[in-house]
């Protein structure tokens, strides 16, 4: 019986001991006026490119290393880069409208992590769960952590979001007005 109670008490020792150690997860705000997302948009003809806002956004942190994170993207801020004047004006426009983002409809894009594993000191191999037009599909990038900022590249397949125009994968003989379904996010967070 004394063996049992000895056993008891070092099985209670070690679990409690193991409460005592963990560390509670930490969220990190992000200073969305400090980061920016920048996209890259490819066409037969050439690309556009231009940036959208983050309307927030967290990081969540293990100790010194990422956990999760949550980011909602105000998607009416979408704006051209590379055009000026009318044709900046009808690309953008263009872009917001329902033949891409519909925006009226679906202000905001979300990403969710759902998984986050180390690939290096401060390198992380991400999925994560993001919503676009209502459709939610998993992504997954590399993500890097230097100090209080953060940077990622993300490629985005546009058709899994419903978004057709001049997409080849919805439409036959395009030609040169074709649309890559591919486009690029470029992410630098300050939190």
């Amino acid at each position: 019986m004394t063996k049992n109670i000895l056993k008891s008490v070092l099985a209670l020792t070690v679990i409690f001991g193991s409460f005592a150690y963990t560390l509670p997860l930490v969220e990190k705000p992000v200073k969305v006026e400090n980061s920016s997302v920048s996209w890259k948009g490819y066409k037969v003809t050439g690309s556009h490119e231009g940036t959208v806002a983050l309307k927030k956004g967290i990081l969540t942190f293990d100790g010194d290393k990422l956990a999760g994170g949550e980011f909602t993207v105000d998607m009416t801020s979408l704006v051209s880069t590379d055009l000026t004047g009318e044709y900046k004006g009808k690309l953008e426009g263009h872009l917001k409208s329902d033949d891409f983002f519909g925006v009226e409809k679906y202000p905001n894009a979300t990403l969710v992590f759902t998984k986050v594993s180390a690939t290096g000191k401060n390198a992380y191999k991400v999925t994560g769960d993001l919503t676009i037009k209502g459709k939610t599909h998993p992504v997954n990038f590399d993500l890097s952590i230097y100090g209080s900022k953060a940077t990622a590249s993300v490629k985005i397949d546009r058709a899994k979001y419903d978004i057709r125009y001049g997409s080849g994968s919805f439409f036959d003989n395009l030609g040169d007005k074709t649309i890559y379904d591919e486009f690029d996010l470029v992410v630098d967070l300050e939190f």
